[in-house]
């Protein structure tokens, strides 16, 4: 699970790493320069704006358990993963300003490039579809999920995320001028491909209830929109790799 130095969605990355270790998968985290504890973005656990918009309960909850494990303390670095030694790649997002060292990375990308091309699972989430858009096939120079069906952060939720908070927070939501949705459309061979699942904007997916939850599967890619699919996106992946 490669993450940049901070501001990374609490709920996308706590959410996995918790499932996946209680299904008896060990995870690895990544940092551009490894060694040190990355750092969530702490808006989401205090509440982006009066208390509001943050992570819930237990995300918060498994994040603290994970800011204690010695795999979360003790990154390896990017330039050191080794792609055929892992079964499975977990790209999760966060929208603040941090998350550009890890969205933007050529480095990144070609290892991103070199595990996709093992055909093992691959998980992504809200921003960290665009790491995939941004990822080039060396034999097409396409998107390697250019030919994949998929969903991502939603244009209408980054847009209301962002006229919500914008007055008080400024661009915080929006961590590029374009959106989500729209580069990672441009990134496929049809945007018959994009699916965007039913409508929500507050109600989330739980530990126990998958009802407002959406995850895409193409094969061995899965992805998922918002911290609202948390739970079912890593249900699935720990379905994909019992497989």
């Amino acid at each position: 699970m490669p993450l940049p130095d901070r501001d990374f969605d609490i709920t996308e990355v706590a959410v996995p790493w918790r499932l996946l270790a209680d299904a008896g998968h060990a995870v690895a985290f990544a940092t551009e320069r490894g060694g040190g504890a990355p750092v969530g973005d702490p808006r989401l656990l205090r509440g982006v704006i009066f208390g509001q918009l943050g992570a819930a309960p237990q995300p918060k909850e498994f994040y603290g358990q994970m800011a204690e494990a010695g795999e979360f303390q003790r990154p390896i670095a990017w330039r050191d993963i080794e792609p055929a030694k892992f079964d499975g790649l977990v790209l999760p997002g966060g929208h603040a300003p941090g998350m550009r060292q890890y969205l933007g990375s050529a480095l990144l990308q070609e290892k991103v490039a070199a595990f996709w091309a093992l055909k093992r699972p691959v998980a992504a989430i809200c921003h960290g579809v665009l790491v995939l858009a941004r990822t080039r096939d060396p034999a097409t120079g396409k998107s390697v999920i250019a030919s994949r069906r998929t969903t991502c952060l939603l244009k209408y939720q980054e847009r209301a995320a962002f006229f919500l908070t914008a007055w008080r927070l400024g661009r915080y939501y929006r961590t590029y001028a374009a959106y989500v949705e729209d580069e990672v459309k441009a990134a496929l061979d049809s945007s018959a491909q994009f699916e965007q699942g039913p409508r929500t904007y507050a109600t989330r997916g739980t530990a126990t209830d998958d009802t407002a939850a959406f995850v895409v599967q193409d094969g061995n890619y899965l992805s998922a929109r918002w911290p609202g699919d948390a739970y079912l996106f890593t249900k699935r992946l720990i379905a994909l790799l019992q497989t």
